[in-house]
């Protein structure tokens, strides 16, 4: 696929968590830390794998629930560790709170990027205005993008929380749109999630590229890329 001149783009929005803070790394880092604070392996867990493994599953599906206003943020952040914990037969009504507390207070600070993030905003920047449209949780985007280094980067982040409306609503790009001062045409939104960020910036009418390195490629997206570099080497 050919891309249309470089000047067509003004404005770059970027998905953050699986696009450009590696969330799967930074999220399983944090939960084999909590594994051995919480001694988590003397109340019945095999392991910290397990325990990741039972935690990703529950979590995806509350997110689900999330996405379509059907779970508030409090419950799911509690609730994700309860429903882990009780896999495994344990039922202390303290622990998830205490768990959920202290992963919310860890994880974020995590600095870890998807390969080639960071040396793809250094080139970009100056080059186009940079912006990110993510799902997650106001106060826990923002500490990771300082945590990572990269908030000073990008001119507009608008979470789902502060837009009222998640991906892929086209409440929430339009919001974007609005905030950034761009126009549809000029927009190119960069993700990961074939629904969320593919889909969705197909019905607000953006064009959109497909980060596949964790998901199958979105056959109608205007650009699949493997790697971030990939994306400089279009752009550029």
């Amino acid at each position: 696929m050919g891309l249309p001149p470089v000047s067509t783009y003004k404005h770059l929005f970027f998905d953050l968590d699986h696009t450009l803070w590696d969330f799967r790394g930074n999220s399983r880092e944090t939960l084999r830390e909590l594994v051995g604070q919480h001694d988590l392996l003397a109340r019945g867990i095999p392991d910290s794998e397990a325990f990741i493994s039972v935690y990703e599953e529950i979590n995806h599906a509350l997110w689900a629930d999330h996405g379509a206003g059907r779970m508030p943020k409090e419950v799911l952040r509690v609730l994700r560790f309860r429903s882990a914990l009780q896999r495994f037969g344990i039922t202390d009504n303290r622990l998830p709170a205490s768990l959920s507390e202290d992963y919310l207070a860890q994880c974020p600070r995590k600095p870890g990027l998807m390969p080639g993030a960071r040396e793809l905003i250094h080139a970009l920047e100056g080059r186009f205005r940079m912006h990110i449209i993510t799902n997650g949780f106001e106060e826990v985007q923002q500490v990771k993008l300082a945590s990572a280094g990269l908030d000073a980067h990008f001119d507009v982040v608008l979470t789902s929380e502060r837009a009222g409306a998640a991906k892929p609503s086209q409440r929430i790009f339009q919001e974007a749109l609005r905030q950034a001062g761009a126009n549809a045409t000029e927009s190119l939104m960069i993700g990961d999630n074939v629904e969320a960020d593919m889909q969705g910036a197909r019905n607000a009418g953006w064009d959109h590229a497909h980060y596949t390195a964790e998901t199958e490629p979105d056959l109608l997206a205007t650009y699949r890329i493997a790697h971030l570099a990939d994306l400089g080497s279009l752009l550029l």
